[in-house]
């Protein structure tokens, strides 16, 4: 819990984007050097984590009126990016932890914000999209969770948590009610000890938890509402507390940039040891020479480095449209739509997507199937991002194209329930 003195020491601090991308390239060789250990524990170390807390990673996002840094959203995702490079895991497992900030600052009123930014040094809070198996009840003073959500990145360093349910049927056997968006502190939810089994992103901190008769205050619950479809045009509590409308934020386009930062970032670590290949081994036939002088290995190489500056720069582009609509519709009045929010996810699926295509095209198939022993780099990241790959995010590109259609043809967009 953060002391008074704290957060007075905090106040006003000003971090430079330049010096927190430095901080994460500087921890980038430890953070690779930890990646067996992280995917043994199926978390980052409390050691990284530290580290991550040192940096000032987590209050990235947080307000500066409660000793955040208030950083741009274009900085955020350089500097996880820069983390995922060194390893996907370790950067999902920090990133989406830090995320959500973000929403809190957001959509919450000024007395929950107070409430939960006001007693954490480093605000940190996994969410998922997906509403919880059981159903909320309104009680005396707040609401009642119940039931069980997996794949909560980041979730065993978590502060609070931030999750969707839906609420009681109004008659026994009817469907349910409306859907809630609450914040959880840790002491509401029990974390269940069952990650570890999948392919890859096995470090990501990604367990399920689960609530019994968890009571939070209602002014820490945002009723009839799905946190990818938050109504910001105009302004947000936020937007108008923290004076900066980076806080009119929505959230589907923001968590794919996100995830899509750690995925270019894991390519980009590959292309690295594409690199290194290339300039420590020989070809295969004549002329034998360095790889890096064979042609052929110099296109492929050369294509890799294109399409994986193209995916950079998109991810880095959404993050700079997000902050665009924010500030037009709090400065402007242009309403921040929910087609606006499609089309910024979309874009970073597209680097997303181009990441992953770059890495089995290019990257993995011609660096040799010797790069790819138990252990070794090329074999981490072609795993993590396999599972990256296979996010349900991933499997929205049609659905999210043909939302970003009905936005421009003025067509109403789809029910998220």
């Amino acid at each position: 819990m953060a002391t008074a003195s704290d957060k007075t020491q905090r106040a006003g601090e000003s971090v430079t984007p330049d010096v927190l991308i430095e901080r994460a390239r500087m921890l980038r060789p430890l953070v690779e050097e930890r990646a067996a250990e992280t995917e043994k524990l199926t978390r980052i170390s409390e050691e990284l984590h530290r580290r991550f807390e040192e940096a000032g990673f987590y209050r990235m996002l947080m307000p500066k009126r409660y000793g955040g840094l208030e950083v741009d959203l274009p900085t955020y995702v350089k500097v996880w990016m820069e983390i995922g490079r060194g390893d996907a895991s370790a950067a999902w497992c920090g990133c989406l932890a830090a995320n959500h900030a973000l929403q809190l600052g957001s959509w919450w009123p000024e007395r929950a914000q107070d409430e939960i930014f006001g007693t954490e040094a480093d605000f940190k809070a996994a969410s998922v999209a997906a509403p919880l198996s059981g159903f909320a009840r309104r009680v005396e003073g707040g609401w009642e969770l119940n039931g069980k959500v997996s794949y909560c990145s980041g979730i065993p360093y978590s502060t609070h948590y931030i999750g969707q349910s839906l609420t009681e049927p109004a008659e026994k056997g009817g469907p349910p009610g409306p859907p809630i968006l609450f914040v959880a502190p840790r002491s509401a939810f029990e974390i269940l000890d069952d990650w570890g089994e999948l392919i890859g992103l096995i470090g990501s901190g990604s367990n399920s938890i689960v609530f019994d008769r968890a009571v939070v205050p209602a002014h820490w619950v945002l009723e009839n509402t799905h946190m990818a479809d938050v109504e910001v045009s105009g302004g947000t509590v936020g937007s108008r507390l923290h004076g900066n409308p980076m806080y009119a934020t929505r959230g589907l386009g923001f968590f794919t940039m996100t995830v899509g930062a750690v995925m270019v970032g894991a390519a980009l670590g590959a292309l690295d040891e594409f690199e290194r290949i290339l300039k420590a081994r020989k070809t295969m036939r004549a002329p034998i020479v360095p790889r890096a002088e064979d042609p052929d290995h110099q296109r492929w190489f050369g294509a890799a480095i294109t399409k994986l500056k193209i995916a950079e720069i998109a991810t880095i582009r959404s993050a700079e449209l997000q902050m665009e609509y924010g500030r037009a519709t709090v400065e402007e009045g242009r309403p921040y739509t929910f087609g606006d929010d499609q089309l910024v996810g979309a874009i970073a699926r597209e680097a997303y997507s181009e990441a992953w295509q770059t890495m089995q095209t290019w990257i993995f198939r011609y660096s040799g199937s010797s790069a790819a022993k138990r252990g070794s780099k090329l074999e981490r990241v072609l795993r993590d991002m396999a599972i990256g790959w296979s996010h349900f995010n991933t499997a929205n590109n049609e659905w999210s194209y043909a939302e970003v259609a009905k936005a421009r043809l003025g067509l109403p967009h789809s029910s998220l329930f």
